[in-house]
């Protein structure tokens, strides 16, 4: 799909060629083939900060509408219910990648109409909010769920429902948020993997399983 992708993780791989699905970004397959290991600020101050990141990937514990991201807390900051990972180096790729991709499982749980803690922002409140606060990314342009694919609306930068993936539903999509989720008028349906790409993803996962359970024998 894209023969020409290099991928960096804030952890300071440069170039890496993982076989398997890495743990974390602390995954030593990560450093294995990479083409260079640099130190964490250099990946932020050099690659990110400076607008050389094209498009960053990442994932929420709970997303709203304008496309702000949580994965702090759940609850009060200080007595909260649920204590997450943290914002590691999400909040900078959110402000300085070029775009960025969200990726998630669609549940009112996840996508919620005020989240409890803003740990990287999307748009903000909506419309020119993000381009006041001085980001130089142009912000998330795709949320990509297990029912379909949300875009911002040019104007208001709402998320809405532009592709729905095979045998999902509108109705599903609905259920699965904790907004009034809009739906674009011209609802695409998303093309199914081939077959080719469905192997690749289980062979991928063989793999990564295989090499799992080498390390847990080990």
């Amino acid at each position: 799909h894209a023969p020409n992708c290099f991928l960096i993780y804030e952890s300071g791989t440069l170039g890496a060629k993982p076989d398997v699905l890495p743990l974390s970004i602390g995954d030593g397959v990560l450093a294995e083939h990479a083409d260079s290991v640099v130190s964490v600020p250099e990946v932020f101050n050099y690659w990110l900060q400076a607008g050389r990141v094209d498009v960053g990937f990442l994932g929420a514990a709970q997303i709203d509408r304008f496309g702000n991201i949580n994965t702090t807390v759940v609850g009060p900051y200080e007595s909260p219910k649920v204590r997450f990972p943290g914002a590691g180096g999400a909040p900078e790729i959110a402000a300085s990648a070029k775009e960025v991709m969200v990726i998630l499982r669609q549940t009112p749980r996840a996508f919620v109409e005020r989240l409890a803690f803003v740990t990287s922002v999307g748009y903000g409140q909506g419309g020119g909010a993000r381009g006041r606060l001085g980001y130089q990314g142009s912000g998330p342009t795709a949320i990509i769920t297990d029912l379909g694919i949300l875009r911002p609306d040019p104007e208001t930068r709402e998320f809405t429902l532009v592709s729905l993936h095979q045998g999902a539903t509108v109705e599903q999509a609905k259920e699965a948020t904790g907004w009034d989720l809009r739906v674009a008028q011209e609802l695409d349906t998303t093309e199914r993997p081939t077959g080719e790409e469905l192997q690749i993803l289980r062979d991928l996962r063989a793999r990564t399983e295989a090499s799992r359970k080498g390390a847990g024998s080990s």
